[in-house]
Parts: C-alpha cells; structure tokens; sequence
C-alpha cells in the first residue's frame, strides 16, 4: 500500500498566487529609497541576484547585498515589504488559476494545507486579505514563524509538521514551489513529494536540478497527483 500525504506546504508567490512581476518592481522601489537607480551596474547587478534568489527569506536577500551593513539591509527589506504591500493594496494581486480549487481539492480529501512564504508576516497577512483568502488553508507560516530562517532551510516545513502534526513522519509531507529554493527546502526536509510548478520564477531544468520529484503546469495539478500516487498509478 502506498504511503498517504497527509500535509502539503505549499509557497505562495508564483505558485499559488501570480507574481506578475511584483517582486521587481517592489525592489525597484527600494533600491531607488536607498539611492540605487534603475540602469546602473549595481542595480542590475542586485536585480539579477533578486531573480536568481526568488523564493529566500526576502531579508536574507538584502543581507547578501549589503554584507556588513545590517542597518541598510534592515532599510532596504522594510521599504521593499512597504512598496509589495502597496501593490497588493492597489489590487496587483491574483490567484494562479484554479489555485484555490487546488486546495479547497485538497483540503476536501482529507489533507492539512499550510501556505508559506518568504515575505514577512505584515506583507504575506496583507496578500491573504486581499485575496479573500483568510480562511483558505489550515496553517499560514512565514520565515519568523520558524525561528527566523526561511528558504531553502527546511525550517518553514518542518514547523508545519510540528505545529499541525498532520503526518507521523516527513514522507507524509508533499511540498510545491516555483523555485529552486522551493525544491531544496522540500528536499532537505525529507519530504516524499517535492513538486516544481511552472508558473513562476524557475523554469523545469532548474527545479529538477534542485531535487523536484516532479514538475507540473501548475499547482492545479497537484491534487490529481497525490491522488494518483496513492493509488499506485
């Protein structure tokens, strides 16, 4: 008999609600509060760092690009939460298509669903209002929410499992994500189902690289797969 998923931890930007560019223009933002203006070397070259990155702890981003400055980071982190939050304010925020049926499906089946992000807590709070989404999963879990330390440490995983304690053991867990960052976490966790969807930032070979079980068009995909899975098909 195969073994049954009984929690999925699923990240949100780029796999279950749109990104559309949002991380980039809410650093955009920041970088420009701090003086660093758009077509210059140094901004380039941190936005291409944002982009080979998305899926970290957004802080631990700026932390990489301004070593040895904490205040600056701290500065920069807290102007690009404020510019992401005013942009989901003014309503640049969607769902994936059919990524609340997704889980509704998979809620429906008898699984514990725990949304989680990279963003703080104030940013990921504003985004589930603004999607209605309040409700939607059983457990919503930021980097803070597992002692600090977000992707692609297995901390945001791990503390899903303790907190809904909803598997007896890490193969009980499946994980989706859009990242690389996503795939390493979910692998590093031990989870049995480490899924890579393809409507965010990373494209197949990149997940599959970081350790993705499997990829999918996107997270729509993904109750149909763990259902597939039990069956033994």
């Amino acid at each position: 008999m195969n073994r049954r998923t009984n929690l999925v931890v699923l990240d949100m930007a780029g796999t279950t609600v749109a990104d559309d560019g949002l991380v980039e223009r809410a650093f955009g933002t920041a970088a420009r509060a701090l003086g660093i203006e758009p077509g210059t070397a140094r901004h380039d070259e941190q936005l291409a760092h944002v982009r080979a990155t998305m899926g970290e702890s957004k802080i631990s981003v700026f932390r990489h690009l301004f070593a040895g400055d904490e205040e600056q980071a701290r500065r920069a982190n807290t102007a690009f939460e404020s510019a992401y939050g005013q942009l989901v304010t003014e309503g640049h925020c969607e769902p994936v298509p059919d990524a609340r049926e997704a889980i509704e499906r998979l809620r429906a089946d008898g699984r514990i669903v725990v949304l989680t992000t990279g963003f703080a807590r104030v940013t990921q709070d504003a985004v589930l209002a603004a999607l209605g989404w309040t409700d939607l999963a059983d457990l919503t879990l930021c980097p803070a929410d597992a002692g600090g330390r977000g992707r692609p440490y297995p901390d945001m995983v791990l503390t899903a499992l303790l907190r809904t304690r909803a598997a007896d053991d890490v193969r009980g867990i499946a994980v989706a994500g859009d990242t690389s960052y996503d795939m390493l976490s979910g692998t590093t966790a031990g989870a049995a189902v480490v899924a890579g969807v393809l409507t965010g930032a990373h494209d197949e070979a990149a997940l599959r690289a970081a350790g993705a079980t499997h990829v999918l068009g996107s997270v729509a995909e993904l109750p149909d797969l763990l259902a597939r899975a039990e069956d033994g098909r």
